[in-house]
């Protein structure tokens, strides 16, 4: 029986494993976007948790992954505190658990991935393969369970590097993901291949599987460096439109204030009449932010008496959010709220007489922030329900057209998602929107983490993308996933662009989910061929470990 080195007894120790967790935790939390953003360690980020996980059974693999990931979220996600507590009014008594609980739930779906891979290791090859398509395919369940919260998903941390995402308009982020995961594992296998005890030889990839990964890489790498220069050709040959986004930076804990609604519409008025009168061309469209207007414009005085008025005189197009209500045909409904009465979390489009000429509601509310889930269905207190909101969803359909633009629109909490956006590009869209209000978010990471995701809807697409903040971050992002202006955050400013509209209809947009797909059957393949009745090989290191175990 071939006993392990005192090296490879050392990664068995529960404080080395633990730590060596806990060092994936770190690296991938510096390699997120905010304060030190350094991507390239999420090339390397998950060796050592592969190291721990090669030397552990399932059970102690899923509690180690259940560690790593509660550290990882609980750093990630801290924001949740400033959220609820500042703006919702909450004693850190709910706020801190509430951060624990969300942590706790994304850190399930990495347990289930080191389980499942520490499994898979002991009775197969397939990690080169399985690893990246299993993450892929867990992400993709966590951005559609129980409403989805794909938030910064691993591929979200390369956004910096416009030369290394461009075949997101293959595969989407996932694609990037994928690639992530399969460069550590080979940096994992790389590491341990010099070690006879780290494998036997029917766990060792075959050279045709090490090939294949390699070449794989490469291609990526290849195809990200053909499709820039091609994206980079056809957008300076592409039409244009001049577009300015207004940062109003108002604070959140005012905006909503009856006092304040005719002042935030004079600020976006007098910031948006320094944009038309700056230096250069005159911009074609305005675009203010997500509920820029703090009043349902049909319900009150202040939009004929100033939103009409301006854009009669200054002759403009304007993008603007806005909630809007709508009577409907009585129904009996549980709930709270008349029956009869519609509100939605709307975007509309005036036209330079203040005539709407289209509207766009929301389609994925957020829950417990803009709908309470299951309120037909429960005997929910009206106040409960009034004091969470009670939104009704929209959906995608046609692009709202401004001259040479159709528009497609992405309010808040949607640009995390790419359906929403590959509907939008689907349908004829040659012109992204994105419309949000990061002021709950604070002077935290998560402006820079929400602005990251969005720069993959643009590079998903190939559409230009511009994205107005209440505080920030503010901007544009061409086709290529770069970012030639954004605004501070918390200061009121615009900022002026000519977009370039493209109207190539990517793989990604014509089959959005096909290569989650693809990572789910050979994710399924590979985990039953796992389980097929072990070699002599895979039974000798199976043993191992129970002994490992054991002493």
């Amino acid at each position: 029986m071939v006993r392990p080195t005192s090296s490879v007894k050392i990664i068995r120790r529960p404080a080395t494993t633990t730590l060596l967790g806990l060092l994936t935790s770190l690296l991938l939390f510096l390699a997120a976007p905010g304060a030190v953003a350094w991507w390239p360690l999420a090339w390397i980020g998950l060796t050592p948790l592969l190291l721990a996980l090669h030397r552990l059974t399932p059970a102690r693999a899923a509690r180690l992954g259940l560690v790593a990931g509660l550290f990882y979220y609980t750093a990630l996600l801290y924001w949740i505190v400033i959220v609820l507590g500042r703006y919702g009014h909450l004693s850190w008594l709910v706020t801190l658990p509430a951060l624990l609980l969300l942590a706790f739930y994304m850190s399930l779906y990495l347990a289930l991935f080191a389980a499942l891979t520490s499994w898979a290791m002991a009775r197969s090859r397939a990690l080169l393969w399985l690893a990246p398509s299993l993450w892929v395919v867990l992400d993709f369940v966590r951005g559609r369970l129980f409403s989805g919260f794909p938030w910064q998903d691993l591929g979200y941390t390369q956004a910096p590097a416009p030369y290394l995402i461009q075949v997101a308009d293959l595969f989407g982020h996932h694609g990037v993901t994928f690639l992530l995961v399969l460069v550590n594992c080979l940096v994992f296998l790389l590491i341990t291949r010099q070690s006879r005890n780290s494998a036997t030889p029917g766990q060792r990839p075959s050279l045709a599987a090490w090939l294949a990964a390699c070449l794989l890489v490469a291609g990526a790498m290849a195809y990200n460096v053909l499709r820039y220069q091609q994206v980079t050709e056809a957008t300076a040959a592409a039409p244009t439109i001049r577009v300015a986004v207004v940062q109003g930076n108002i604070e959140q804990d005012q905006k909503w204030t009856q006092g304040m609604q005719r002042k935030t519409v004079e600020i976006y008025n007098d910031l948006s009449r320094q944009a038309l009168a700056a230096p250069g061309a005159r911009p074609e469209l305005l675009v203010w932010p997500e509920t820029a207007l703090p009043f349902a414009p049909a319900a009150s005085p202040i939009f004929p008496e100033l939103v009409e008025p301006f854009l009669s005189t200054e002759r403009i197009w304007l993008l603007t959010g806005a909630p809007v209500f709508e009577q409907m045909p009585a129904e009996p409904t549980a709930g709270a709220g008349p029956a009869d009465v519609r509100y939605y979390n709307a975007t509309l489009l005036l036209t330079p007489t203040g005539q709407i000429n289209g509207r766009y509601d929301k389609e994925h509310l957020v829950p417990f922030g803009e709908y309470m889930p299951l309120r037909r269905y429960l005997p929910l207190p009206r106040a409960l329900v009034e004091s969470v909101g009670d939104f009704t969803a929209g959906q995608v359909s046609e692009p709202l057209s401004c001259q040479k633009a159709r528009i497609g629109v992405l309010i808040c909490f949607e640009s995390i998602f790419p359906e929403i956006a590959g509907k939008w590009a689907a349908n004829g869209a040659n012109l992204l929107v994105n419309q949000t209000n990061d002021a709950w978010f604070g002077r935290s990471s998560a402006p820079w983490q929400h602005l990251s995701m969005v720069v993959f809807r643009a590079v998903e697409t190939r559409r230009s993308l511009a994205r107005a903040a209440n505080t920030g971050v503010s901007g544009f992002i061409d086709p290529l996933g770069r970012l030639p202006q954004i605004s501070p955050l918390f200061t009121p400013c615009y900022l002026t662009a000519d977009l370039p509209l493209l109207e190539e209809k990517t793989f990604f947009v014509r089959h959005r989910n096909f290569f989650v797909g693809l990572c789910a059957l050979g994710s399924f393949f590979l985990l039953t061929l796992a389980g097929r009745q072990p070699t002599k090989a895979s039974k000798q290191r199976i043993s191992n470990i129970e002994q490992e175990t054991a002493e």
